[in-house]
């Protein structure tokens, strides 16, 4: 797995710029109830030009060019960087559960190179819950379905628990890192400038929030034409059981601009969005007050 790991962080530090997102092929093979990652490969950077690249083609060849090498080559899932923990979206939805229809094991590793920088590796692995495999199955995204089906936005992905494991030698390396670095090196886990990286997290939590309260305007205008639909008929109905004629059917479209009701999956992706800034945001500050506070004392120590 730390191969695999090690593969992917190089794959963003050659091909990766700033948003950029970079994607691979997660390799390997199901042992009793645990799946284990071996090896991993890159999708190819392409452009506009390259309108005949065949990325299937791509990762066919790639897969038999391993087995004849005797190397693991089952496909078992694949892995996207993020910036700023921003991958919650339709996309990573559709191309997940084409995996996980295809492969029931299949996961998605989310690498975060920013989060990762600060001194902590972030690599997480989620899956689709099977509510949520239900949901596409049917594709059926309409406010029905998804509440018939009672999913939210806490309920479409799992995370699965990783381990990580090295092999012996690789092991005694670290270990003999570890012992030729310098205290000033150590020191640098204590530091304590984060506020780029927490300023671009809550910007982006702006974003979604402020993206969010659109669509519930744009609900709340949807549902007061329809009101006003109701109101009319039921006055009507009443109306006529007086005997008395029924007032104009009036055209909506003149007195209310036709609303669109927003997509409700796009809605429930983006509260898991926000739900997920909020987690590393939470994450972020709890490390940050932990370096204060050892900061703190070993100010009082030296003095």
């Amino acid at each position: 797995m730390s191969y695999v790991v090690l593969k992917i962080i190089k794959h963003y530090q050659e091909e990766g710029q700033g948003n950029e997102v970079v994607q691979g092929v997660l390799l390997g093979l199901v042992v009793e109830d645990r799946l284990e990652i071996t090896n991993c490969f890159p999708f190819p950077q392409h452009t506009e030009d390259d309108a005949d690249f065949d990325e299937v083609q791509y990762q066919m060849e790639m897969m038999r060019s391993l087995r004849h090498v005797n190397i693991d080559h089952l496909h078992v899932g694949w892995y996207q960087s993020t910036y700023y923990g921003s991958f919650v979206s339709r996309a990573l939805l559709d191309s997940q559960f084409s995996y996980q229809h295809a492969i029931e094991e299949s996961v998605v590793l989310i690498y975060d190179p920013i989060k990762t920088a600060q001194g902590s590796l972030s690599l997480k692995a989620y899956r689709l819950t099977p509510k949520l495999m239900e949901i596409c199955k049917e594709k059926d995204f309409t406010p029905e379905g998804l509440k018939k089906a009672n999913v939210g936005f806490e309920c479409m992905f799992e995370e699965v628990p990783i381990v990580i494991k090295n092999s012996h030698l690789i092991n005694v390396l670290m270990w003999e890192l570890e012992e030729k670095s310098t205290l000033a090196d150590k020191h640098e886990l204590l530091n304590l400038s984060s506020s780029n990286h927490l300023e671009k997290s809550l910007q982006l939590l702006m974003d979604r929030v402020y993206q969010i309260s659109t669509d519930c305007l744009s609900l709340f205008s949807v549902s007061v034409s329809l009101q006003y639909v109701q109101r009319r008929q039921q006055e009507n109905v009443q109306r006529q059981s007086r005997g008395e004629p029924p007032l104009p059917e009036e055209d909506i479209s003149k007195m209310f601009k036709p609303p669109q009701a927003p997509p409700r999956m796009d809605t429930l992706l983006i509260a898991g969005q926000i739900n997920t800034y909020c987690q590393n945001i939470k994450e972020f500050t709890s490390q940050n007050l932990g370096k204060l506070f050892m900061a703190e004392a070993l100010q009082g120590h030296n003095s």
